[in-house]
């Protein structure tokens, strides 16, 4: 709070300089002589307010508390957007495997396509839990349009009847419940990226409307007359077969072969050679400070199941059993038993036999669920005539882990 005359200088000249070491802090400024020109000098020099005398405590307290929250609400904008940055680096796409600096450099090309007025599409494919957002992320934020929006829809989360005026927007009166215009998320992407996930989801009518879009940068609301230009990257993912999807008369060719100009596939993680270990590690020492549990570490057996397991849930699978085992941990070290995998063994009412995995034994434990885990092993292995890698896709898991749990029950080695 400034008042306008000083002993040395006015406060128009106390404001320059304030700014000068201070360009967010609110200032109101006090004056017994206000005028508009006043007010207008104060705002042009950097003041958020101006007050005349005498001044009124509690509208005085009024302004203070809307200043503190507009402050507030500034410094949390800015921490999103920078966090909205930080997680779009392409340092955030972890692993040091062939496969994963492949992705890196060619995330990187697409990133720095230039367009007149338009980028092409992106098609991100790969399993689910690969980690297809942050690559669609890193291809916004390592591009010319990193400073512009990033708006994400989950086209499986929203029911057709509503994707079509989330995406498109509506004029006031277009149905019976829109009372007001609203901006759609195509146009509020506008200069920017849209990300589409679960392309595959979505229905006939909008496929068309999207490919109109992409086509000619042009859309237009719902109940509106005219149409509007607009300047959008659309970047589209999805876990499905797009192509058996044509096939099945679900998804449009056209719009499948204008999607896919600039195509990504996120490789699963039991194809990325020793970044599983690499990822267990990063999550560990990211959930051990998130839920204050110093110093906690991976045993041998624990690291050894880990790069074993073929982790059909991905990375998102990874991070989820890092962080059970964070929150559970009542020790330093974590064990293999303490890593709950999915696990064609497991039941709805029994613990994953995969837990034990690492404890490796010369005979086999004399609990019911390990004699249930040995016998489909054995049976496995019958069924596939001793061959390891059918046995090993035919219970869905690796052959290093159903070579692990044969020796860890002691059965004879067949021939691979």
């Amino acid at each position: 709070m400034l008042d306008y005359r000083l002993p040395d200088m006015d406060g128009l000249q106390v404001i320059s300089k304030i700014r000068e070491l201070d360009a967010n802090v609110p200032i109101i400024m006090i004056t017994g002589h206000g005028s508009i020109q006043l007010a207008v000098e104060a705002m042009k020099a950097g003041a958020n307010d101006l007050m005349t005398k005498p001044v009124a405590l509690g509208e005085l307290r009024q302004r203070v508390t809307l200043l503190s929250q507009h402050q507030r609400e500034s410094r949390n904008l800015e921490y999103y957007e920078a966090r909205e940055k930080e997680m779009g680096s392409l340092d955030e796409i972890r692993g040091s495997s062939s496969a994963i600096i492949e992705l890196k450099e060619r995330v990187s090309r697409f990133a720095s396509v230039e367009g007149v007025e338009s980028l092409p599409p992106i098609l991100i494919i790969g399993e689910t839990g690969t980690g297809k957002e942050l690559i669609a992320r890193a291809c916004h934020f390592n591009g010319s349009r990193k400073d512009a929006p990033f708006i994400e829809v989950n086209c499986a989360a929203i029911p057709p009847n509503l994707l079509e005026s989330e995406l498109m927007g509506y004029e006031k009166g277009a149905f019976t419940d829109a009372k007001e215009r609203k901006l759609g998320l195509i146009e509020a992407a506008d200069g920017g990226t849209l990300f589409l996930d679960e392309i595959g989801e979505m229905d006939a009518v909008m496929q068309a409307k999207l490919l109109r879009v992409i086509e000619d940068g042009r859309l237009r609301r719902l109940g509106g007359i005219q149409e509007k230009r607009v300047s959008v990257r659309i970047v589209a993912a999805t876990n499905q077969n797009l192509e058996q999807r044509i096939k099945d008369g679900a998804f449009r060719s056209d719009l499948y072969f204008r999607l896919r100009v600039l195509q990504i596939f996120v490789p699963p993680l039991r194809d990325r050679d020793g970044d599983a270990l690499l990822l267990a590690r990063h999550f560990l020492a990211d959930m051990a400070r998130r839920y204050r549990k110093s110093a906690l570490s991976f045993s041998t057996n624990a690291e050894r199941a880990i790069a074993t397991h073929a982790w059909p849930g991905n990375v998102r699978e990874m991070r989820n059993v890092v962080e059970q085992a964070v929150l559970l941990a009542d020790q330093s070290t974590i064990d293999a038993g303490d890593l709950m995998f999915h696990s064609p063994f497991a039941t709805d009412k029994e613990p994953s036999a995969l837990q034990t995995q690492g404890n490796a034994s010369d005979n086999p434990s004399d609990s019911s669920l390990d004699r249930v885990e040995r016998e489909m092993l054995i049976k496995a292995l019958e069924d596939a005539q001793g061959n390891v890698s059918k046995a090993a896709r035919a219970l869905g898991i690796s052959r290093d882990t159903l070579r692990y749990r044969r020796e860890k029950h002691g059965i004879a080695g067949p021939s691979e």
